[in-house]
């Protein structure tokens, strides 16, 4: 049985492409091999050099504990996962590179008749993080913090209930396609109690409701080129899915821009590209009352005494993932700290008294909104020029090119 939208990884650990709805292969440069492809709820597979052949992948089942439910006072289902992420920004001079792990938790409502909200995308508990900056010229540089903020996984959670395809509901194994305005949009395939669903978020409107909270990026017209999300789910019984039976996902987003405004690293009106790819693997799942639940979500972490836990399922990293992580560890930040040069501006206690009216003066405009207009105006007009003087030098070294 094919496997659609199947991920692959290059010899740097990129990922570099999906397989198509039939589980075919994209075309692939020799220097990216040896090649990684890897399927959640599959062992991942190594190919060492372009083959014609089939590529079979064997299965690697994740098991998960009971949910049992000791009273109908339990309405709400509490989730760890473990989340690793591989993430690029990239402009056609400069490439941010991002590798992440993370431990993540959502809090689910198993009765819509419960008042507490609750949360279904992941909410960060333990995160590490490895940047490696890369310039026009090969140069690059590590570290485990970075201004920019493009990724996509903190936006992808959990899907709601939905129904099992009408031609799957009574055979044992089996897959259905369902179609969209502007392809493939959902294919289901069910092997005994377990089911996957690939879903091609951009083949139909309809298909957003598996990421109902990236609904305002859809309308902000953001530009995707690939969006790809795949649930697992495993013990099914009855004719739907739910939350309480998925044991992981995983997607991949290609957009030309990522969200809101954002602050151009590089020249400004220069595109920038983003990719993310994750996988999310669910490690346990409980059902609390909703004391509990007000519990966990006013609980702080203390992040130093918790522990990311790699689940057995998840494949062992890449060599170049590896090399990432070491080189990232070995920097000592202490020392980087030192060697920078506080600014002076920010140093020393300047104080100026000033009189009772001068500060009724001030309360008066903070009232009025008049210092905030000020605030807003002056960052506009700092925003502007900043903008003007980068198309400036642009123009500039395009005439020197033309020269």
């Amino acid at each position: 049985m094919p496997l659609p939208n199947a991920s692959i990884f290059d010899r740097q650990g990129n990922v570099i492409g999906v397989c198509d709805s039939k589980g075919k292969i994209p075309y692939i440069s020799a220097a990216s091999y040896p090649i990684t492809v890897r399927y959640i709820g599959f062992k991942e597979r190594v190919i060492t050099s372009a083959v014609t052949d089939t590529v079979f992948l064997q299965e690697n089942p994740m098991e998960l504990p009971e949910v049992v439910v000791e009273s109908p006072q339990h309405r709400l289902m509490h989730i760890l996962a473990y989340v690793r992420e591989y993430s690029t920004l990239s402009t056609y001079t400069d490439t941010v590179f991002l590798f992440r792990e993370k431990m993540v938790d959502y809090m689910l409502r198993a009765d819509e008749r419960v008042r507490f909200r609750g949360w279904s995308n992941p909410r960060i508990i333990k995160c590490k993080s490895y940047y490696r900056f890369t310039d026009a010229n090969g140069l690059d540089s590590v570290s485990d913090v970075s201004n920019y903020h493009f990724s996509w996984s903190d936006w992808i959670g959990v899907a709601p209930i939905a129904k099992i395809p009408s031609s799957l509901r009574n055979i044992d194994c089996g897959a259905d396609t369902l179609r969209g305005k502007y392809g493939k949009a959902e294919i289901w395939i069910k092997n005994n109690d377990k089911v996957t669903v690939n879903v091609d978020v951009l083949a139909d409107r309809t298909s957003r409701k598996w990421v109902p909270n990236l609904s305002g990026f859809f309308k902000d017209n953001l530009d995707f080129d690939r969006f790809n999300v795949r649930f697992n789910y495993d013990n099914i019984i009855g004719d739907s899915i739910s939350p309480l039976d998925l044991t992981g996902y995983s997607f991949n987003v290609e957009s030309n821009g990522r969200g809101h405004e954002m602050f151009r690293f590089n020249t400004a009106n220069e595109p920038f590209f983003v990719n993310t790819y994750a996988e999310v693997y669910v490690i346990d799942k409980e059902l609390i009352t909703v004391k509990e639940a007000k519990r966990w979500e006013r609980h702080i972490f203390n992040t130093e005494k918790i522990e990311i836990i790699e689940p057995m399922e998840a494949p062992d990293l890449q060599p170049s993932i590896k090399d990432l992580i070491a080189r990232v560890n070995l920097v000592d930040t202490g020392e980087v700290r030192l060697a920078v040069v506080p600014d002076s501006r920010l140093m020393g206690r300047k104080i100026v008294k000033e009189n009772i009216a001068q500060r009724a003066l001030q309360v008066l405009k903070n009232v009025t909104g008049i210092s905030r207009y000020k605030l807003n105006r002056n960052t506009n007009r700092r925003w502007k020029n900043f903008k003007k003087e980068q198309r400036r030098r642009l123009d500039s070294r395009k005439r020197e090119e033309v020269e």
